[in-house]
Parts: structure tokens; sequence; C-alpha cells
């Protein structure tokens, strides 16, 4: 066995965690961090919103647009950032020291051809997409969206930079490091906000083009200190090249591999949740109520199991070569996480679903119809958690298009099924039951897909003896 297999054997079997409590606890290690970071970006949507707020409905209401265009675009660049983790931390995990500059390189390339189609044709474009998304051109809500676009798309190159970083921490190992920044984005928002909005001193009443600049003005420092800090880390696990390493080109295909399943996973989510919205307005004011608050609360509980499938998918890319039974592991340790926090949270919410209603809204047609839906809410969270977690695996062995499958299936039982529903005298609960029976299919199919999926044989893409993972799409 030459000297860099040995390395690659030696680092392969120190990353296997030994036991499912071993497991559980490198889980919760890198998904704790990983659940502030995602709660952080909620956090800096609802510091915007309350000093907006001031500035009256039209102003909310452009905001709130802007912010739902910010999170169709995180899908984008969530190829790069996805792409990163995972062939980062698979390298990591098998020894290959080597590909750490080539990883970079890639998805630095891939930053370069996607930010300035989104930065520069959407500034060009912001009054287009203002009207499309507002519903027409006229209007003080149009003309705040158009003012907020000219400043947050061409931010967009930070924050798309911020998550490719953000992946590339993740792919040593390293989540607390991104959650750090994102906290230090949302100081500086919190700090900028007030003064750039409302205008303090010198400093001019910029509106919601303040809040927009305090946006990007936080993030540009979050990625200051993190591109210091990754230089430093960088550093420490690059190692030299050795014999015919993969080049720029090649590594970039792997990350579009990897990562543009998941931008589509992410897309085709999003859009099922327009559809639902579509679906329940038809029956009026309060479900509609209900299914805004609801979905607002959801996230809560969603962005555990997410935490969860990142932690997951970093765990199994960095034991990839140690074969099917660490995979099994990983997937079916993270599967008791995700689902016991689901089940919890979700039988929380189906008991105290009015009060935490009236929380929000003091209308009694919302809050009975958002005690209903949370009641609705027990079993999709826990099938839904079933779902995220395995994926993680799917994810960390290089098996994403398994993720859209899945979610492709989902949208094609659901929809149908909440429009049908809705129909019959269940009317808005048969909406409800729509998301636990399409989501009931994703969690047969994604365990069918787990129960079939290996890990790659050591030594592959370097090692001895080349094995290859089994692909969950194979008959």
């Amino acid at each position: 066995m030459s000297p860099a297999t040995e390395r690659c054997a030696r680092t392969r079997a120190a990353a296997v965690p030994g036991t499912p409590a071993a497991t559980r606890r490198e889980l919760l290690g890198l998904g704790v961090p990983v659940y502030g970071e995602l709660l952080s970006g909620v956090v800096t949507g609802i510091i915007d919103t309350l000093w907006v707020a001031r500035l009256g409905e039209a102003a909310v209401g452009a905001v709130a647009v802007a912010s739902t265009l910010e999170n169709v675009l995180l899908g984008v660049i969530l190829m790069a950032g996805t792409g990163a983790t995972m062939l980062l931390a698979e390298a990591l995990g098998a020894g290959r020291r080597w590909e750490v500059a080539v990883v970079v390189r890639a998805v630095a390339v891939l930053w370069l051809i996607i930010t300035p189609v989104v930065t520069v044709g959407g500034f060009l474009l912001r009054d287009r997409v203002a009207t499309l998304l507002v519903g027409g051109a006229e209007g003080e809500v149009h003309r705040l969206a158009v003012g907020f676009f000219a400043v947050s798309f061409p931010g967009m190159a930070v924050f798309f930079a911020q998550h490719v970083v953000d992946g590339l921490f993740k792919g040593t190992g390293d989540t607390r490091t991104p959650m750090r920044m994102a906290l230090l984005a949302n100081g500086c928002v919190l700090v900028l906000d007030p003064l750039l909005i409302h205008g303090v001193g010198v400093l001019p009443r910029l509106g919601v083009q303040g809040a927009a600049l305090a946006t990007l003005a936080g993030r540009a420092v979050a990625l200051a200190v993190s591109l210091l800090l990754l230089g430093r880390v960088l550093g420490r696990v690059r190692g030299p090249g050795e014999a015919s390493g993969p080049g720029t080109a090649a590594e970039l295909r792997r990350v579009l591999r990897v990562g543009l399943p998941v931008s589509g996973d992410f897309v085709l989510r999003m859009g099922m949740s327009a559809a639902l919205v579509g679906i329940v307005a038809r029956f009026g004011a309060g479900p509609l109520a209900a299914y805004g608050v609801g979905s607002k609360v959801m996230l809560l509980v969603t962005m555990a199991c997410y935490a969860c499938r990142q932690a997951a998918a970093i765990l199994a890319a960095r034991t990839r070569g140690a074969g099917r039974s660490a995979a099994r592991l990983i997937g079916r340790q993270s599967l008791l996480l995700a689902t016991a926090t689901a089940f919890g949270a979700g039988l929380l919410l189906a008991l105290g679903g009015r009060p935490l209603m009236r929380l929000f809204t003091g209308e009694p047609a919302a809050i009975e119809a958002g005690a209903v839906f949370f009641r609705f809410l027990l079993p999709y969270l826990v099938l839904l958690a079933g779902v995220v977690a395995l994926g993680g695996v799917f994810m960390g062995v290089g098996r994403t298009r398994a993720l859209f499958a899945v979610t492709a299936l989902g949208a094609c039982v659901q929809l149908p099924l909440a429009y049908g529903l809705s129909l019959t005298a269940l009317g808005v609960r048969g909406v409800w039951m729509s998301m636990s029976l399409g989501t009931g299919a994703q969690y047969v199919v994604t365990w069918v897909f787990f129960r079939r999926l290996g890990g790659a044989a050591p030594g592959r893409r370097g090692g001895a003896g080349a094995g290859e993972v089994v692909d969950v799409h194979k008959g």
C-alpha cells in the first residue's frame, strides 16, 4: 500500500463514527450551529420588517416582496454552496487534501458565472421584476419595491459570496463560523436599520432603500471577516498536489452534479408552498391567515430538520469511503433526532394552537382556522422530518438527484390532492390533509431509496480498489 493510500485509510477510519451515541453527538455538534445560522436569517427579515413597519403598509409590502424574491434566488446559489460543502468534506475525509484548492477554484468560477447574470440582469430589469411580483406597474408598493431592488440586486453579489464561503467552512467541518458570521451581520443590521431607514443626525431618511443598504452593509462586514478567517482555515487544511489530480473544469462538473438537484429541490418546494397559498386563498381570510402564521411558526421546526440534514450530509461525505454501514448509521441517527424534534414541536403546536394564534391575531375566524391547521401539522411535520433528515445522507454520498425525485413525486401527489380534496365536504381541511398525504408518499420513497443506499468502497478516487456508490435510481 502506498503512503498516500495509507494516509487516506487512516483519515477515513478516524472519521467513521463508532456507535449510535457517538454519531448523534457528531450530528448535534455540526447541526446546532447550523440551526442558529438558519434562525439568524429569519431574524434579519423580522428586524427589517419591524423598522420598516413605521413607514406604512406599502413599505412592509415592498420588503415582503423583496424577501420572497431573495428566497427564490437563494435556490440559485445553493448549487455552489452545497457542492462546495460536499466535495470538500469528501476530499478531506478521504485524506485527499490536495483537492482543496481545486474545489475552491471550481466554486469561485461558478460564483463568477452566476453572480453577474443575477446582479446585473436583476438591476436592469428591476422595474419589470417588481411589476411581476406586485401584480402591476402602478402604486406605492411597486415604486418602493423598485427602489429596494436597486440596492438589493447588486447586493446579491455579497449574499451569494457569503453562501459559498459558508459552504467551504462547512466542508471543513466548521459550522460554528457561519453561525457567528450570521450573528455578526444581524448585529450590524440591528444598528444600521434605524439609522438608514429613518435618518439620524446628518444621515438622510432613506426609507426602504435604507433597509436594503443596512442589510447589504451588515453582510459585507460579515463577508470581509469570513474571507479573512477562511484564508487561515484553508491554509491549514490544503495539501500539496499529487499525481494527476482533478482539474478545475472536472471539479466544476462535479459541483454541478451535486448542487443542481439540491437547487431544483429547493425551488420546487417553494413552488409547492406558493401553489398551496393560491388554493387556501379561495376559502377566505381566516384560513389564509392561519396558513400564513402557521408557515412562519413551522420554520422554527423545519429549520431544525434542515440543520439535521446539513449535519448528516457533512458527516456522510466525510465518511463516504467507509461503506454502506456508516451511511446507514448516520441516516438512522439523523432520522431519530429530526423525528423526535418534529414530534415534540408538533405535539405542542397541536395542543396550543389557539393561544398561539391569539399572539398574532384577534380575529375569531383566523384563531379557529389556525387551531385546526396546527392539529393537522403533527403528522406532516413528523413525515417531513424523515424525508429531510434522510435526504442529508443522499447529499453526502453524491446522490442528490434522489432529493429532487422525491420532491417531484410529492408535488405530483400533494397538489392534485389539495385541489381535489378542497372541492369535497372537507373544504380547507382537505388541503391540510393533502400535506400529510403528499409528504407520506415522499417518506415511503425516501425510505426505499435509503434501504438501497450504499457507500463508496475504500479507495475511491485515489485509494486502492475502486468502488462506487450504489445508484438509488437504478432498478
